[in-house]
């Protein structure tokens, strides 16, 4: 299977797109947290290469085909933003002390835990920019000396469980500001976090964009900041 596979060079293209779509439905059908599109796709396309044994090499030669579509995705998100300029220009200092305090508490958890578990240098870059858009993220594990894959597949992680707590959480903390919803949606769980935010309203998506973008800008200075911290 894996030998003939390898000659189709859109086999993970279509694996990838097909367990999506699964998700999709599934979502539909049954409208609750746990039935994230994203994450049913990740399952299934990581339990059909391990039942017919096919290497994440082949599969990655058509699904790193999608991965084009992350830097004009990653630039649409200024749209919403831009229906917003007026909300956010009234609440610049708020929304530029929530994205700077979120950035630097995602920065010192990490460095924290992997200080704690006495994680090496490598798998510490690469989790350093999990908080923000795959886009960023690979450029940032790259140019620091991280895995690549541990960063995607952190970064996913991230996003997925961000967007499944993000109800729960602002329920519980009982936040309602559509701007604090926002920004703390894109900040923690990025691109995911912000199709959460955007079931919570308009404003909320557009705040979660900023965020995003902002983020992504934050981190970039950050991380180089950071890097030395552990050898």
């Amino acid at each position: 299977m894996n030998e003939w596979l390898q000659g189709n060079l859109y086999f993970g293209f279509f694996l990838a797109l097909g367990t999506y779509w699964i998700g999709l439905t599934l979502q539909k059908r049954f409208p609750y947290t746990i039935f994230n599109p994203l994450l049913i796709s990740s399952v299934l396309s990581a339990a059909f290469l391990l039942v017919f044994h096919i290497d994440y090499e082949t599969f990655d030669a058509g699904a790193s085909h999608i991965t084009y579509f992350l830097t004009p995705c990653t630039v649409c998100l200024a749209i919403p933003m831009y229906k917003q300029i007026r909300v956010l220009k009234k609440n610049l200092a708020a929304i530029l002390a929530g994205i700077g305090s979120g950035c630097l508490a995602a920065a010192l958890s990490i460095w924290g835990l992997c200080a704690l578990l006495s994680l090496d240098g490598e798998i510490y870059h690469s989790l350093q920019p999990k908080s923000v858009t795959t886009a960023i993220a690979m450029g940032i594990s790259e140019e620091l000396g991280g895995n690549s894959g541990i960063t995607v597949a952190a970064v996913v992680v991230t996003g997925i469980v961000g967007a499944m707590l993000a109800k729960a959480v602002c329920r519980l903390f009982r936040i309602k500001n559509p701007v604090a919803i926002g920004l703390a949606c894109g900040n923690s769980a990025h691109a995911i976090g912000t199709s959460r935010a955007l079931e919570f309203g308009e404003l909320e998506g557009a705040m979660s964009s900023l965020a995003v973008v902002a983020a992504g800008i934050v981190t970039v200075v950050l991380a180089p900041l950071f890097a030395g911290l552990i050898p």
